[in-house]
């Protein structure tokens, strides 16, 4: 066989062994890309994403405004846990513009099961949109209350079908709580098998309470008593809950969009309902978007798949970016032609770049900048 021959299907047979080793070889990656923008303003499904009903009128103005323009909640689309790349594929993904390569256990940690994961990103979705609801209204003057709730029961724990989520708690061993790690002292401060008397209000009585635009009612409360068990790894007691900071508010909040999980729509949420309930439309008509987790103070928090957050929104028209601060220097790196990063901190700082947006003083605004 003439060398050239030889050497040319040589060549050949180390493509195809090389081709064969990046469909077959597998490696611990994962693969983000754009998903999903949805108006927060607008319609999902043929419902709208935010329902405010029963807002008390004052001479006769409508419960809410009319909006103009996009607030839109941007999401990033991500490979399943099941799912194993490729070296093909990740060699693929890393040399395309529209998707982003990560270790597998960032988006599935090796200590959590694919279920865990999931209902973590769905307690967050709803914790996210009850910030959402308090920085919005607190930003409007208008009253929140608060009180301890029960957020998640571990299944098994000493806790499970004796407490449930949604369970206001007012008062563990016969002591008023107002803050959720009030309860954990209280808990911990027994030894292991030892009874813990709660107070709670049922989460059944507590959501009708809501719908009214009502606080829980105490009249409805009762004891349960929980038979502690023990902390692994240590000798403090435990009852297997987690608590939050719950709200009730003057009316009814609908957040309707299903599919979602994580924090990252917080910021997005509390504009829209900042806009509904004033008459100043916030867009001026202008195609906004954003991203970033929010608390009850209106602080907003940085966010996972940035990146792939503006690429999505910039595809759907986006021209502004709401940009938590602490994603500005990786976003303003891969920043796409067209979209202005407008870095945010606070719920007052979106509202001031709001403001000036539908003034069009754009060049006001402060702009995300890459180090």
């Amino acid at each position: 066989m003439p060398r050239r021959t030889a050497t040319l299907l040589a060549s050949t047979l180390l493509l195809i062994a090389m081709l064969c080793a990046g469909v077959l070889i597998q490696v611990p990656y994962a693969e983000m890309s754009p998903g999903p923008t949805v108006n927060t303003l607008g319609e999902h499904d043929g419902d709208p994403v935010l329902n405010i009903k029963d807002k008390p009128g004052d001479k006769g103005e409508p419960k809410q405004y009319d909006t103009s323009g996009h607030l839109n909640m941007t999401t990033v689309r991500v490979t399943g846990s099941e799912y194993r790349m490729t070296l093909l594929g990740a060699l693929s993904g890393w040399l395309s513009d529209d998707s982003l390569v990560v270790p597998h256990k960032t988006l599935y940690p090796e200590d959590k099961s694919a279920e865990e994961v999931d209902q973590q990103n769905a307690e967050e979705f709803t914790a996210s949109q009850e910030s959402a609801k308090v920085a919005a209204l607190k930003e409007l003057d208008i009253p929140v209350s608060s009180y301890v709730a029960v957020g998640s029961v571990e299944k098994g724990a000493p806790a499970h079908k004796r407490l449930h989520a949604g369970d206001v708690i007012t008062a563990v061993d016969g002591k008023p709580v107002s803050e959720p790690e009030q309860v954990g002292i209280v808990v911990r401060g027994h030894e292991p098998r030892e009874n813990v008397s709660f107070t709670v209000i049922p989460a059944a009585k507590v959501k009708a309470a809501q719908k009214k635009g009502k606080k829980p009612s105490s009249k409805d409360a009762e004891k349960v008593t929980v038979r502690t068990g023990k902390t692994k790894g240590a000798s403090s007691a435990r009852v297997g809950i987690t608590t939050m900071l719950s709200h009730s508010f003057p009316f009814e909040i609908d957040i309707k969009l299903a599919d979602i999980g994580g924090p990252s729509a917080g910021l997005m949420f509390g504009l829209g309902i900042v806009d509904k309930l004033t008459p100043t439309d916030l867009t001026g008509g202008k195609f906004v978007a954003g991203t970033g987790t929010i608390d009850d103070s209106g602080k907003v928090g940085e966010i996972g798949g940035i990146q792939m957050k503006t690429l999505a929104a910039r595809k759907k028209g986006a021209r502004f970016f709401l940009t938590p601060a602490g994603n500005c220097a990786t976003a303003a790196k891969a920043r796409p032609d067209g979209l202005t990063l407008v870095k945010t901190s606070t719920m007052d700082d979106a509202l001031s770049s709001l403001q000036k947006i539908r003034k069009g003083e754009t060049d006001e605004l402060t702009q995300c900048a890459a180090h």
